[in-house]
């Protein structure tokens, strides 16, 4: 894979992707907002899934399970401004404002296609990627810039930005039947769902009678075998979507948990 970053500052970036595709899961720390200037990435979440294109401008939140593939299109790479609104820097953002909503999580993605402030904005920066360094004044002034066009934008955005809480303790079970697909330390699943590790790895054993290992390859296992027959999926899309990292290493775990290869639910869906 050839992959470039150039950085203006550590939370202000440059990506591109020049190879067919890449994909990760991802547990966002910061909130990142991000500005396509080329290529396609489809975003799969537990209850969504976000196509997005040159042009598009979308806002995904913090503490967020997402699997993220990134492709080329139309013959040009795969090519975003990304930037991070990191707590820090929102937190001093918000110190002399007085709040009139309250605070809370968020599960979507936030979409601003081609509005033309946010794009002016974010637009601007490219010139900066030239450069050799970028004074901190000028970065953070930039970052401002974003989060006031954000919140002209969506007058509701505050209760997203102004929530500074770690994930609070929450029911164990009904979280992981919803994000199992996505392959994750356990954690960071420990983080999300408000315990420490250890604590998780003891209420999971309670909760299912199995080790999370386990647990998770039947489970995702069984959400392959359902997007085949009931989707007819490609065994290319179901491998990254349920949480496996490559499709040979999916491909003999299929085989050996229902004594067949994927390839013949194939054939059959075709026949049928």
């Amino acid at each position: 894979m050839d992959y470039q970053a150039k950085y203006i500052t550590e939370d202000i970036k440059l990506s591109c992707y020049e190879d067919r595709f890449f994909k990760s899961d991802i547990m966002f720390e910061h909130h990142m907002l991000i500005w396509f200037i080329s290529g396609e990435t489809k975003i799969v979440q537990a209850d969504a899934t976000y196509i997005f294109k040159a042009g598009d401008i979308f806002l995904i939140p913090r503490n967020q399970l997402a699997t993220i593939i990134n492709y080329p299109k139309d013959g040009k790479p795969h090519k975003t401004v990304v930037m991070h609104l990191t707590t820090e820097r929102l937190r001093d953002f918000y110190a002399d404002r007085v709040m009139s909503t309250v605070a809370s999580e968020s599960k979507r993605i936030y979409t601003f296609s081609a509005h033309p402030l946010l794009e002016s904005c974010l637009a601007s920066l490219i010139p900066y990627f030239e450069l050799e360094e970028l004074p901190e004044d000028i970065a953070s002034l930039k970052i401002r810039e974003a989060v006031s066009i954000l919140r002209v934008i969506d007058k509701d955005i505050d209760h997203v930005l102004a929530n500074f809480k770690d994930p609070g303790k929450i029911d164990l079970a009904d979280y992981m039947e919803k994000n199992f697909m996505f392959n994750l330390p356990l954690g960071k699943f420990s983080y999300l769902t408000g315990r420490s590790l250890t604590t998780f790895k003891r209420d999971f054993t309670r909760a299912f009678n199995v080790t999370p290992q386990r647990w998770l390859t039947r489970k995702r296992l069984e959400l392959a075998h359902y997007q085949f027959v009931e989707k007819r999926k490609k065994p290319i899309e179901v491998c990254y979507e349920v949480g496996f990292e490559n499709l040979s290493h999916f491909s003999y775990a299929f085989k050996k948990h229902f004594g067949y290869a994927p390839t013949k639910l194939i054939g059959q869906s075709v026949s049928e």
